[in-house]
């Protein structure tokens, strides 16, 4: 069994995140230390999955307090992953739609609940009404992509009309407003809307009137901006670049790419009422309503005007969207009541549970908010047991106290049900999990649990207890260390 302990390699890719992040002010002295937890976080997932390179960044009352980066924008030109790499947004390119409908709700040139044939004469009448607040909750029943778009991204397109076409002739999948049915189809559709609306090319409203002045543009990962990250896909647990694509079909549904930062940065604007109204916002993360009943929903979250809504584990109020597509996972999460928004950004498709990703990469921002003791770091070898789900696991941990931080390794030899599903997926194994104290002080009250598969909250319960709610639904994760 192989058991790294916290090495000087760790360390240094800590180190190299450490470099390139980047305060947009002096910082003080606990979001220096903040984003020294931050900056370990994200280096030890980058180290733990195997994704060539990832960016974080935390917005906070009115300014970016960190930005972390680890990894490679390129592998193969030796270029790393700093605050300027651009990656791609995926399905987060989905929020910038529904603001730009938004904001053009509150102009009152777009009625959502209107249906789009209004705007779009030129849209075949095969289909029943369907309305704006249908596609961004999803509820519109127009299908996602399907087995005969499987070489969408082999093709430019010249104009949201003609993305449309692709698809405008199908059959849906429910009644408008009946159920919840993904689609990104839908959001092609919202940008053609807005487009309609605002007078303009959906790329130049969006650049003027949504995303001024910040780093958020077309995907630019196959063309010749020096600053894009290049795609890469997992084969055989191994990232090797991607094939090319070309995303003209979906500007609104998933086709930008930013930089950690800016995204961030948006996300801070929306909180202050910069891209539409507080109250347009409030609104937009109103769960949608179905014909029959209930709402539109999925797992965890409810979904509005394109919005997800739940809470944490610690019960704050988030409004966020994640994406995938191919050289990308990607999440923006907001802390409407706590004035923080969180971004994490990715150059491999892989399978991760992105969102409360982002929210551990800003947890050491945010006020604690747990119920159990203060506890101090468990220094020193020994070995742990518990349960994921009903499966029962044991290891050995090891913990020790490091420039004034909490850090421990919990080992996961085969045989732990655990540690085998984290190690069951297409990117990087790992033989340890990594914990990181995110609380102020060298204790282990709270931190973050980094596994192949994201970063995850784990919880001190005292009594050498410690328990984790992972990514929701019916397995949580409960470890004692004897």
């Amino acid at each position: 069994m192989r058991f790294a302990h916290w090495s000087a390699s760790v360390f240094a890719l800590a180190l190299m995140a450490g470099a390139s992040s980047c305060l947009a002010r002096p910082a003080s002295e606990p979001d220096r230390d903040a984003g020294r937890r931050s900056d370990l976080i994200l280096a030890s997932l980058v180290e733990s999955n195997g994704v060539p390179g990832m960016a974080g960044s935390v917005w906070q009352d009115g300014r970016i307090v960190w930005t972390g980066a680890a990894g490679y924008a390129d592998v193969e030109a030796g270029r790393r992953v700093d605050g300027d790499t651009i990656f791609r947004l995926a399905s987060v390119s989905k929020l910038f739609a529904v603001m730009a409908a938004g904001r053009l709700r509150e102009q009152g040139r777009l009625d959502p609940d209107a249906p789009v044939r209004t705007l779009l004469p030129w849209l075949p009448d095969r289909w029943p009404d369907i309305s704006a607040r249908q596609l961004a909750a999803h509820t519109s029943g127009v299908p996602h992509y399907q087995t005969v778009d499987a070489d969408r991204g082999s093709v430019r397109y010249a104009s949201v009309r003609d993305a449309v076409a692709l698809f405008q002739d199908r059959e849906l999948l429910a009644p408008p407003g009946q159920a919840y049915v993904y689609s990104s189809w839908g959001y092609v559709l919202l940008s053609a809307q807005v487009e309609a609306a605002a007078g303009a090319s959906y790329l130049d409203y969006l650049k003027a009137e949504i995303t001024p002045g910040l780093e958020i543009v077309p995907d630019a990962t196959d063309g010749d901006n020096p600053y894009a990250s290049r795609a890469y896909a997992f084969t055989d647990s191994r990232a090797r670049p991607a094939p090319s694509h070309d995303f003209s079909y979906t500007w609104g549904g998933g086709g930008l790419g930013g930089t950690a930062p800016a995204l961030a940065t948006w996300g801070g604007r929306v909180l202050e009422g910069q891209v539409v109204a507080r109250d347009t916002f409030e609104w937009m993360q109103q769960p949608m309503p179905l014909n029959g009943g209930g709402v539109a929903a999925d797992d965890t979250y409810q979904v509005g005007f394109g919005w997800r809504a739940e809470r944490d584990a610690h019960g704050r109020r988030l409004a966020h969207h994640a994406g995938v597509t191919v050289g990308a996972r990607s999440s923006l999460v907001l802390y409407p009541d706590h004035a923080t928004a969180t971004t994490v950004l990715s150059n491999a498709l892989w399978v991760s549970s992105i969102d409360v990703t982002a929210q551990m990469l800003a947890a050491p921002f945010l006020p604690v908010e747990r119920d159990g003791p203060v506890i101090d770091c468990p220094v020193g070898a020994a070995p742990y047991t518990g349960t994921w789900g009903e499966a029962a696991i044991a290891g050995e941990a090891r913990f020790e106290v490091r420039d004034g931080l909490c850090l421990g390794d919990l080992a996961i030899a085969p045989g732990n049900a655990f540690g085998d599903m984290l190690n069951g997926q297409p990117q990087g194994d790992s033989a340890t999990l990594k914990v990181i104290g995110v609380e102020a002080g060298e204790g282990l009250g709270r931190a973050a649990l980094v596994t192949p598969i994201g970063v995850y909250d784990l919880r001190g319960q005292g009594d050498g207890r410690w328990w984790s709610p992972l990514g929701g639904g019916a397995r949580s994760l409960s470890i004692r260390i004897d």
